[in-house]
């Protein structure tokens, strides 16, 4: 029998089109469509399906538009095969789509609170941030401690010999040239808006606590693998929610510790192929899927059932 976990993805995993196939194919795909219409009084439907590409790329459209999508295909992947996984776990935002699977929030909070986390992290302004291939975190770390011209740190860490960095316009640029000295294969920057999952975003982690205290947070059926620790946790979410916009994504650990709990087969659910990509690098023996779409719903239905 597998020891499955349902992996979501975070931010850059958009694509225009996304979840249109399963939205005109389930009703359970549509009403998650129509809760997030409803929920956040505008069409995130429309913006998955039609774009244009330049507002879905927009921070406030993406975070709920990933995340609706990502608990559409969620609804259908029940619906049609009643797998239960063991653990849940998402990257960055992707971890709002394993709360809600866990049962900590409700659709309609999952949806709200990630627009409200979406509107306190694009209000902050200025930074940049990186991907570093071909070097070790620790490598990585430690040319990070020697740039003295800004503030620059590791933002994610997504699988062996990838780390994302995050901080000030000119030490991301200063670190670059010196990773790439150390010997780097690349150091791509990220078009995104702003430092995210670093100290710059405090200011925003403040504002989304405020929100957050007028929503019910549960504690979890299922156990969820944190991105700020990579620890199993069950209850006290509500910090590390607000934790997680300021701190780094622990990926590469997180996918290690549910490996060590006797996880062999991870579902990817969303949009894109991101997370298994980065799960075949941190360990090429276990079995992975994606769900996005029909085709790739009958993949799963032929493998696991």
């Amino acid at each position: 029998m597998n020891k499955i976990a349902f992996v979501f993805p975070g931010q850059g995993s958009q694509s225009v089109g996304m979840g249109s196939d399963v939205y005109n194919n389930f009703d359970v795909a549509k009403n998650v469509f129509d809760c997030a219409d409803k929920t956040l009084n505008r069409s995130i439907s429309k913006i998955c399906f039609e774009g244009p590409e330049e507002e879905l790329k927009k921070t406030v459209n993406t975070q709920p538009a990933i995340l609706t999508v990502s608990i559409a295909l969620l609804e259908v992947l029940k619906s049609q095969t009643g797998l239960t996984p063991s653990f849940v776990a998402g990257h960055s935002l992707g971890e709002y789509a394993a709360l809600y699977e866990a049962g900590v929030l409700s659709m309609t909070d999952a949806f709200s609170l990630i627009q409200k986390r979406a509107e306190a992290m694009d209000k902050v302004h200025g930074g940049k941030m990186a991907a570093v291939l071909g070097l070790s975190d620790e490598k990585v770390k430690e040319i990070l401690d020697s740039v003295n011209s800004g503030y620059v740190d590791a933002a994610n860490y997504n699988c062996i010999g990838q780390v994302v960095i995050t901080g000030e316009e000119k030490a991301i640029e200063d670190a670059s040239k010196l990773l790439i000295e150390a010997g780097a294969k690349r150091v791509i920057p990220l078009a995104v808006s702003g430092a995210f999952h670093s100290k710059l975003m405090k200011g925003a982690s403040e504002e989304y606590e405020k929100s957050i205290e007028n929503y019910t947070i549960n504690d979890a059926k299922i156990p969820v693998v944190t991105n700020v620790d990579a620890q199993i946790t069950t209850s006290n979410f509500k910090r590390k929610m607000i934790e997680q916009i300021y701190s780094p994504v622990y990926w590469t650990q997180s996918v290690l510790k549910m490996i060590d709990e006797g996880v062999d087969t991870f579902i990817e659910i969303g949009n894109g192929k991101v997370l298994t990509g980065l799960i075949k690098k941190i360990n090429k023996e276990v079995k992975t899927f994606n769900l996005y779409n029909c085709e790739t719903l009958e993949a799963i239905k032929g493998e696991l059932l």
